[in-house]
């Protein structure tokens, strides 16, 4: 994501992501840049992500710019807009130990449990990574009970027409979406990909509610816990990611916060290691160990000014790839508010500014994937940058 970069010729650029290694193994990431360039790089049924194309457009909690996130409207969609992998859930437990789809354990932001009096006792506060958070937890609902709630749009002042389907759909499960996997697979003759998130594993665990062991068996289960299979698991907590791969072979991502950020499982272990010490080439070879791959912020990969503006380019994707790792950044969005101040226009928060700029800089940068609420504008923006 920089300057510097942006007069690199196509081709050049191109074959620079083809040689991308992927993890220790030393399968590659992506085909050649030629045959990415005619679109040749759709994922086969048994290739693995060296299948995906690159950059690989990620619908981040599905099309989560036009529906609802976390539901089967937002997932479906952001298949029919394109994406190449569907980031299918961010996984929180039940109180009797299912996994469904929600940003957070949180639920009176993304569900209408709030217009359920018979709920209203469970409304509470706990203390959520080291932050004091009121609300209703997934936690402390059985599945049956979650299964009454009803999605709704999280951000309403950004997203005014997502609120047109609140009320539609209900809250996945992990289950439901490994078999809604293998439908839309059988039906559009591709295989669909998805990208599930451990949120806030070292809380769940402490309250008996494990998340990776029960990742694992349901992958197990649904023989997708190999090594080709159609599904990345991603954690912003080392050590689960470290914990899933001891039990099973999937393809592994650490997401990475903010550089003076450190994360929970750290701070829980005493460990003083910021985010800014695990993007240091001894930090990324570390990471190498036990992953394939990391989700940095986008300002990881393009430093901010003070105005919001679009600073310097790092040397993250060059330091990543040197050891082997792809890099998946976070999260491009249409809308003003959220993208860097010199491709905002106008002034309303739900307007949209020039996203094509944004995603043209960030490619640019050599990343090898993005993850983004408008998976549309993410196809497009790919195809000008491969082709261009």
């Amino acid at each position: 994501m920089g300057s510097q970069d942006e007069h690199t010729d196509g081709t050049g650029r191109r074959a620079l992501l083809g040689a991308a290694m992927f993890g220790a193994g030393g399968a590659v990431l992506g085909l050649s840049g030629t045959a990415r360039a005619d679109g040749a790089g759709s994922a086969g049924h048994g290739g693995g992500l060296k299948g995906l194309p690159v950059p690989t457009v990620i619908g981040h909690r599905g099309a989560s710019g036009y529906r609802p996130e976390h539901t089967f409207g937002s997932y479906q969609l952001a298949l029919d807009l394109g994406a190449d992998i569907v980031e299918a859930g961010d996984l929180v437990p039940t109180r009797d130990g299912h996994l469904v789809c929600r940003h957070e354990p949180e639920i009176g932001g993304t569900t209408n449990v709030a217009d359920h009096p018979e709920f209203a006792d469970r409304r509470t506060t706990k203390v959520l990574d080291g932050v004091s958070t009121t609300g209703w937890f997934t936690e402390d609902f059985t599945l049956a009970e979650l299964r009454t709630l009803r999605a709704i749009e999280r951000i309403p002042a950004n997203r005014p027409h997502n609120t047109l389907y609140n009320g539609r759909w209900s809250i996945p499960t992990f289950e439901e979406v490994l078999k809604w996997q293998d439908e839309q697979t059988r039906k559009r003759g591709k295989q669909v990909w998805i990208y599930p998130e451990t949120k806030h594993p070292t809380y769940f665990r402490k309250l008996g509610l494990g998340l990776e062991e029960r990742v694992a068996k349901l992958l197990h289960q649904h023989g997708k816990d190999k090594r080709n299979s159609p599904v990345i698991l991603q954690s912003f907590e080392p050590t689960s990611i470290q914990r899933l791969n001891k039990l099973v072979d999937n393809p592994l991502v650490v997401l990475l916060s903010a550089a003076s950020t450190r994360p929970w499982d750290f701070v829980e272990k005493g460990d003083p290691r910021t985010v800014a010490d695990l993007i240091t080439p001894k930090g990324l070879r570390e990471i190498a160990g036990y992953a394939q791959g990391i989700g940095p912020t986008l300002d990881l990969v393009i430093t901010k000014k003070a105005d919001g503006s679009l600073d310097k380019e790092t040397t993250l994707v060059a330091d990543a790839h040197k050891v082997g790792l792809i890099l998946h950044p976070y999260t491009m969005r249409n809308e003003n508010p959220f993208l860097p101040a010199e491709y905002r226009r106008g002034t309303d928060a739900d307007a949209y500014g020039d996203a094509f700029g944004a995603f043209k800089r960030y490619f640019a940068t050599g990343i090898d994937g993005v993850f983004t609420d408008n998976a549309d504008t993410g196809v497009l923006a790919r195809a000008d940058f491969v082709n261009g």
